[in-house]
C-alpha cells in the first residue's frame, strides 16, 4: 500500500476504482487531503515562548520550579478573596489594588528572570507590555473608585463632567 493510499482510506462500501474513475477519484482524493508539507506527517513539538523553561531546577518540587507563576495567582486569589469576604470598608479598594499589584509583579519578573515558567505566554516584550498596562490600569483604577478616590486627577473630572451634563 503506497503512501497515497493511506491519505484516502477506502471503505467497504466502495466498489474499486475502474481506469474511467480514475480521474475523478484523483481529484475528490486531492479534496479531502489535507493541505501540508508533504514532508510535514506530524507536528511533534510546540516551540515554547521565549523564557518559557523552567524557573528551577528539574530535580526540584513541581511548585517550586513554577513559582513566578504561582506568586502572581497567589497575590491574584489573596485580592480576590479581600474583595470577595468585604472584611473592612476599603476592601474592595485594597483587593483591587493587590490584583494589579500582582500583574505588575509578573511583568516585573517577565523582565529581570532568564526562565520564569509558565508565566511566559507570549514573547518576553509582549508579556511585559500586557501584564505592565493591565496591572497599572487596575491599580489606577482602584486608587480612583468612588466615594473617596485616594487619587484625583483633575483633567479626568473635568472630562467626566463635560460627557454627563
Amino acid at each position: 500500500m503506497s503512501s497515497s493510499d493511506a491519505d484516502a482510506p477506502r471503505t467497504s462500501e466502495e466498489p474499486p476504482a475502474g481506469p474511467e474513475d480514475t480521474e475523478t477519484a484523483a481529484a475528490g482524493a486531492a479534496d479531502r487531503r489535507p493541505r501540508r508539507h508533504p514532508r510535514a506527517k506530524l507536528t511533534t513539538t510546540t516551540a515554547r515562548p521565549e523564557g518559557g523553561g523552567r524557573a528551577a531546577p528539574g530535580d526540584a518540587p513541581a511548585p517550586a520550579r513554577q513559582w513566578p507563576l504561582l506568586t502572581v495567582l497567589g497575590l491574584t486569589v489573596l485580592g480576590l478573596l479581600i474583595v470577595g469576604t468585604d472584611l473592612f470598608a476599603q476592601s474592595f479598594r485594597v483587593g483591587a489594588l493587590l490584583v494589579g499589584t500582582a500583574l505588575l509583579t509578573g511583568a516585573v519578573l517577565r523582565r529581570v528572570l532568564p526562565s520564569v515558567g509558565m508565566l511566559a505566554v507570549r514573547s518576553r516584550f509582549t508579556d511585559m507590555i500586557t501584564y505592565g498596562v493591565m496591572g497599572a490600569l487596575i491599580v489606577l483604577l482602584a486608587l480612583m473608585v468612588q466615594p473617596e478616590p485616594w487619587l484625583r486627577i483633575p483633567f479626568l473630572e473635568d472630562v467626566l463632567h463635560l460627557t454627563v451634563s
